[in-house]
């Protein structure tokens, strides 16, 4: 049965744009492929920062491993074993300053790791997947605009997934949340009127 990875970085809750396009995507990749939908929701997962103990775990063999290694390196076991185990992966993430959450850095150190996910001639590991960005941000920084060139997320997240194997990536702008903010629009029909997210493809 396919499975669909959803990663969340928001911490806004039921209040974030990029949440329900992810869920809205979600939902019609369930109902296309009827697979299993695992959702990593890193606003709740306290993930660590990269730590000593994380880089003895990761380049010192398991036999040579100290319990504080072993600790370490088993989230990072975990939210890698979750990204090979899924056939599909959509991340919603707000962009910060133009780039993206810590929260989601903090993630991908822990998924891009040599030895596991790429190899240490640098080749991509992680083969034969689809992911989906959704980036929600407060101005528009689509391709044509005037702060286009300041979008440092899309190409960042594009190339981080590429190095790991994941070359089939579509990026989404969901760009002037602003709006609702400022109570010139609502969520609900902030949220209505992206329909620049693509309908997760039929099985």
């Amino acid at each position: 049965m396919p499975k669909l990875l959803v990663v969340e970085a928001s911490p806004r809750g039921e209040y974030s744009v990029s949440r329900q396009l992810a869920e809205r995507f979600a939902e019609e990749w369930r109902g296309n492929h009827g697979g299993d939908v695992i959702v990593r929701d890193l606003a709740t997962s306290h993930v660590p920062y990269i730590s000593l103990p994380w880089i003895g775990g990761a380049f010192t063999p398991a036999e040579q491993h100290s319990p504080e290694m072993d600790e370490a390196i088993k989230v990072s076991d975990d939210y890698i074993a979750e990204l090979l185990d899924a056939d599909e992966i959509v991340i919603g993430t707000p962009m910060y300053n133009f780039s993206i959450p810590a929260l989601l850095k903090s993630w991908i150190d822990h998924v891009v790791r040599a030895g596991v996910t790429f190899s240490m001639s640098y080749e991509g590991l992680v083969e034969g997947k689809k992911a989906t960005v959704i980036i929600a941000s407060g101005g528009n920084f689509a391709p044509g605009t005037p702060y286009a060139g300041l979008n440092v997320a899309s190409d960042y997240l594009k190339q981080i997934l590429g190095f790991i194997g994941i070359t089939d990536v579509t990026v989404v702008l969901a760009g002037g949340t602003l709006a609702i903010d400022q109570g010139q629009t609502t969520l609900d029909a902030f949220v209505a009127q992206q329909t620049d997210v693509p309908l997760a493809a039929a099985a």
